[in-house]
């Protein structure tokens, strides 16, 4: 192997794939790929999808899941692994499975529950599963206020006391960092909490006003997941990623992309 292959920086994404290109797989190999990584992929679920909504999901098999790993973790020399979309418990069990087989290191869990169109992605039986199963396994979870509340059964949380008191709890399931996104907040500001072994972190940014925000979670934590896979620290792995997400999300109105909530501009530093 010489010296330029073995310094290929690689990510995998475990996820559903999105037909309209907007989210899933498609959003984390487009944003691996904008990050100079190399983009590897498992695919738990098929979704007939566009910037209008989910009208179908098709899951595949746990058994097909535990193929597609073996796969690719025999082979790849893999940095760090996102995982998504994982909608039922025989889903996330065969990937938890997976992780402990291969040792994976460096995993960013995104809980994707709903999608941007408000169609529900995980049945509500997963829930626990996802909870006891993979949260433990994770080296970071970027779960939205609705998706925090849930993984808690709580409430949403309405002020930034209450984010901070939801990190805790969640670090306290087991996720070695937590990182709370205020996208669904109110007020000009957006601000993004994370709690690590340092404590808390707050990111702070104005409110980027668009329509085109399908694949905005997707697109965040597998940005992390890339800098994390070059070998960044987390916490420096998760600035960058705010970075490249708020420069994708004010340029994404330059994408005339379908008739409904159109996707963040990932190559915004290459296309004119």
């Amino acid at each position: 192997m010489s010296e330029a292959q073995a310094q290929s920086a690689i990510a995998v994404t475990i996820a559903g794939s999105d037909s309209g290109g907007g989210a899933g797989i498609q959003a984390d190999i487009k944003t691996f790929s904008a990050l100079g990584v190399y983009g590897a992929s498992v695919i738990t679920a098929l979704t007939a999808q566009n910037t209008l909504g989910v009208t179908g999901i098709h899951d595949v098999p746990a058994d097909f899941i535990t193929q597609q790993m073996e796969a690719v973790y025999s082979d790849l020399d893999v940095g760090a692994t996102k995982i998504g979309m994982l909608s039922r418990p025989q889903a996330i069990l065969a990937v938890a499975a997976g992780l402990d087989r291969h040792q994976v290191t460096n995993v960013v869990l995104d809980p994707v529950m709903v999608a941007a169109s408000g169609d529900r992605l995980l049945v509500a039986e997963a829930i626990a599963t996802l909870r006891a199963e993979l949260l433990p396994r994770a080296s970071i979870i970027t779960p939205n206020l609705p998706e925090a509340a849930a993984l808690l059964d709580e409430a949403m949380a309405t002020n930034l006391e209450e984010v901070h008191a939801q990190a805790e709890r969640l670090r306290a399931l087991g996720a070695k960092a937590v990182l709370i996104k205020g996208g669904h907040s109110e007020g000009p500001e957006s601000v993004d909490v994370l709690l690590d072994d340092e404590g808390f972190m707050e990111f702070r940014g104005p409110r980027i006003v668009t329509e085109n925000t399908h694949g905005t979670g997707c697109t965040l934590s597998s940005a992390i997941a890339a800098g994390l896979a070059k070998g960044e620290g987390l916490r420096a792995a998760v600035q960058a990623a705010k970075h490249y997400l708020s420069r994708a999300l004010a340029r994404s109105d330059e994408l005339h992309i379908g008739h409904g909530h159109g996707p963040v501009h990932h190559f915004h530093a290459w296309w004119s």
